[in-house]
């Protein structure tokens, strides 16, 4: 007998939701998940039945859909014991055939159950445990089992699985507004937009480019944004860039050097705010972590947000270097944020660590910042539009 192959999808917080809400991220999520797989999907009681038409492209893309805190490819039949028995039989044979099972193993049947039936969850679990035993002969190990057989039984259908794959989690991409992220090439500022893209919010990435103080290549940015995109389902994620040299050398020469840094943030942030507007955004996020570097000093973080209403969300602000960098690993921007650029030579050999924000606001005025960054602001350009 043929069988269906749906994926179990399960989400988390999205269940604590109003009915309302509930509703509203549900649709969402599928949504999303639709954007990106093919196939039918059924929502029933908290969970997604996904019947993709690819099964190893599906299993790959819900891995990075923001919502999606797990999954399991399953196989079902109908709720009856002749057909389960040999929906079990069936699957142990091709595990066994696989190596993913082999009958030394000690093993345990979890049963899940949704809706009235003649028998409890515990019978069922132990009527599944017998069909193994009597094919298998495995020993049996309710406490600490080598190897799990779930099944979970919705009404008059049932549905057999061993995997249980983690997704990302958090809500799905779309629910919380648009934000505007500050990207550099960096480790940080990845981590963070993941991070705040995992929180369910849509993303227009910024990037600031410094040339002649850096490379003028928008090679690495490019690869963040493709690698990004990997986690935007359903979602339209932006690239941005302004041309920032011209402003970085009006620091320079009009300012004191050691203000350099705090007033290149300032401006950041003042671009950023310029481009919120545009975008209807409800805020900006940056890669800030304490007193990592020069303009991330309590004082110099006190300067460069003043002159921006808008919040200025730093989800990396207690986080060392070695933890961020390990989330750079684990989502795949690391080895590209490690990739050599030179750095940005505009920066000061001693930047300045304790701005006194009355000093920062009269050396804005004496450069004539607002023009300069109106100036900046008219250079702004998109560039996944030129992306294939």
């Amino acid at each position: 007998m043929e069988k269906n192959k749906p994926i179990i999808v399960r989400y988390g917080e999205i269940g604590v939701k109003s009915p309302k809400v509930r509703k509203r991220f549900e649709k969402k999520l599928i949504s999303n998940i639709k954007s990106v797989v093919d196939g039918k999907i059924v929502l029933n009681q908290g969970r997604i039945f996904l019947f993709p038409e690819d099964q190893e492209k599906a299993i790959e893309s819900l891995k990075k859909i923001c919502g999606v805190v797990s999954f399991s490819p399953t196989v079902e039949t109908v709720t009856d014991h002749d057909a389960i028995k040999e929906t079990v039989e069936a699957y142990m044979k091709k595990l066994i055939e696989d190596g993913v099972f082999s009958p030394e193993k000690s093993f345990a049947v979890k049963c899940r159950r949704v809706g009235t039936h003649e028998f409890s969850s515990r019978e069922m679990a132990g009527f599944c445990g017998s069909v193994v035993v009597e094919l298998t002969g495995a020993p049996v190990n309710l406490s600490n089992p080598d190897f799990r057989l779930n099944v979970e039984v919705r009404e008059g259908r049932t549905y057999i699985f061993h995997e249980k794959i983690q997704g990302i989690g958090g809500l799905p991409l779309g629910t919380q507004g648009r934000m505007i992220a500050l990207v550099s090439g960096g480790i940080d500022s990845p981590v963070a937009s993941f991070l705040m893209m995992k929180r369910g919010c849509d993303l227009t990435i910024l990037n600031f480019d410094n040339c002649p103080y850096t490379s003028g290549s928008n090679e690495k940015i490019i690869k963040i944004y493709k690698k990004l995109k990997e986690y935007a389902a359903g979602s339209d994620l932006r690239l941005y860039q302004v041309n920032y040299g011209g402003f970085l050398q009006k620091c320079e020469e009009e300012a004191p050097s050691r203000m350099t840094c705090v007033l290149c943030k300032s401006g950041m942030y003042q671009i950023a705010e310029k481009l919120a507007q545009r975008e209807k955004a409800f805020a900006i996020i940056d890669g800030s972590s304490v007193g990592q570097v020069a303009s991330q000093t309590l004082p110099n973080i006190l300067a460069t947000r003043h002159s921006t209403s808008m919040p200025i969300l730093s989800p990396l602000i207690g986080l060392d270097k070695l933890e961020i960098s390990e989330m750079a690993k684990k989502i795949g921007t690391f080895d590209i944020s490690i990739l050599p650029d030179g750095g940005c030579s505009a920066a000061p050999k001693h930047p300045e660590t304790n701005a006194v924000l009355e000093k920062v606001l009269e050396t804005q005025e004496e450069i004539s910042m607002d023009a300069e960054l109106e100036a900046v602001f008219s250079t702004l350009k998109r560039l996944d539009l030129e992306l294939d």
